[in-house]
């Protein structure tokens, strides 16, 4: 195919507006669809609420006309290529697929012959070709493989990662047969250095949920690790350190206050739940992960506990900042983020609990939780300093200088012990790593 065509978008998210604003780069005109109507006006305006991409990106792109952010599928009229980039939650432990299936029945009347649809939303295996595929023939009149082209591509973004980006990770592509894999590949060819083709759209789905269960299992593993370590008296951090020095067999996985966004957290269940719907049996690794991760929040809780009786003081009543509400590190994104609900549990045990985060909207605390800057009064009037997400904004000296007490999850303060900072010696009374 050659660049470039109509390019629609559905879902101007992290997903979808990394890929739309790529498309717009290198010549595609592009239909942003957004459901969420404030997104869509921000848009308008040229600003993002996505990280990796500057408001000077949105704006240069609807200032050249290739780009539209609605929120009508009437705007897709005439496509060459849509992807489709929706939410897929779970909703108590049963996979949501609704966003998929109206997207799906949206945007099928404005299918045409010889247009290509491609799916990344992260699913379980069998959702291209047994429902995203069939909504599409029933709301276009069109058949799938013969009338127009049908796709899966994983989304691999890692908002925040300065080194991998959409267009330098490479991309696994699929078709429903060997046309709309052609059809697929060629637009991709279009976006990123390098594509990997393979030969169904359920290996490609299952690729996606190989990649997140491999790391939502790893970090179960030294988050558990951590756990016991701490228990029998032993520094986890620096086996870690240590174990990291052989150069074969060791892959580098660090403890933390548990998993969040929407891969660690939701991916492998979508895994586990089809395995055990089609297969009758359990997935144990993704069920023993989850209730390890799941449970890493209230092991901090308990550590902050503890820490605070060794110095005779309560929980109820004393005043605690956390350091970080996003799910990782030098990003807004705070879904599923286990910063927020140790901060939800420690507001519900009567701390008076204050939480800086310069990325994170303050709309997603939970109630009891103030948000302040994280400068040295604040963190010297702290009787307690909890750093869940090491953001390059904190000042790590400062924080070690002015703190009363600090419990680090992420071994970010100059402490020998993280092996990263040999250099330095602790300057803070007491620091603690999870």
């Amino acid at each position: 195919m050659e660049c470039c065509g109509k390019l629609v978008v559905v879902g101007q998210g992290y997903v979808g507006l990394p890929l739309a604003m790529r498309a717009v780069d290198v010549g595609w005109t592009v239909v942003g669809i957004e459901v969420d109507e404030t997104r869509v006006k921000r848009l308008g305006i040229g600003e993002s609420y996505v990280e990796d991409i500057p408001d000077a990106v949105v704006g240069a792109a609807l200032d050249g006309g290739h780009y539209l952010a609605s929120s009508s599928y009437e705007d897709a009229v005439g496509f060459d290529i849509a992807v489709v980039t929706v939410p897929t939650p779970l909703r108590e432990g049963i996979p949501d697929l609704s966003y998929i299936e109206s997207a799906g029945r949206s945007l099928g009347p404005w299918l045409r012959p010889g247009a290509t649809v491609i799916l990344e939303s992260t699913t379980y295996p069998g959702t291209t070709d047994e429902l995203f595929g069939p909504l599409l023939e029933e709301s276009s009149g069109l058949i799938a493989g013969e009338s127009f082209f049908l796709g899966y591509s994983p989304e691999r973004i890692d908002p925040g990662n300065p080194t991998w980006n959409l267009r330098n990770t490479p991309k696994v592509v699929s078709g429903i047969d060997g046309r709309s894999l052609e059809a697929v590949r060629s637009f991709y060819d279009t976006i990123v250095d390098r594509t990997v083709p393979v030969r169904s759209v359920r290996t490609a789905e299952l690729t996606k949920l190989l990649e997140n269960t491999f790391r939502h299992v790893n970090i179960a593993l030294v988050n558990e690790l951590a756990m016991f370590a701490h228990e029998l008296g032993v520094d986890v951090w620096e086996a870690i350190e240590a174990a990291s020095t052989k150069p074969f067999g060791f892959m580098r996985f660090s403890p933390g206050p548990g998993v969040g966004g929407h891969c660690l957290p939701i991916d492998p269940s979508y895994l586990s739940w089809r395995v055990r719907r089609s297969l009758g049996r359990s997935f144990r690794f993704v069920e023993l992960a989850n209730d390890v991760n799941d449970n890493m929040p209230d092991h901090v809780v308990r550590r902050i506990v503890e820490m605070l009786n060794r110095r005779r003081m309560a929980v109820n009543g004393s005043r605690i900042l956390l350091l970080g509400l996003a799910y990782k590190k030098n990003t807004g994104d705070a879904r599923e983020s286990s910063a927020v609900r140790v901060a939800g549990l420690l507001a519900g045990l009567g701390a008076d609990v204050r939480a800086a985060d310069p990325h994170v909207d303050s709309s997603c605390l939970p109630t009891g939780v103030a948000i302040v800057e994280a400068d040295a009064a604040e963190i010297a009037a702290a009787d307690l300093v909890v750093v869940l997400v090491d953001h390059d904004v904190f000042q790590r000296d400062m924080v070690a200088r002015s703190a009363r007490a600090v419990l680090d999850t992420r071994c970010w303060l100059p402490t020998q012990r993280c092996g990263q900072h040999d250099d330095v010696t602790p300057v803070g009374p007491d620091i603690e790593l999870l």
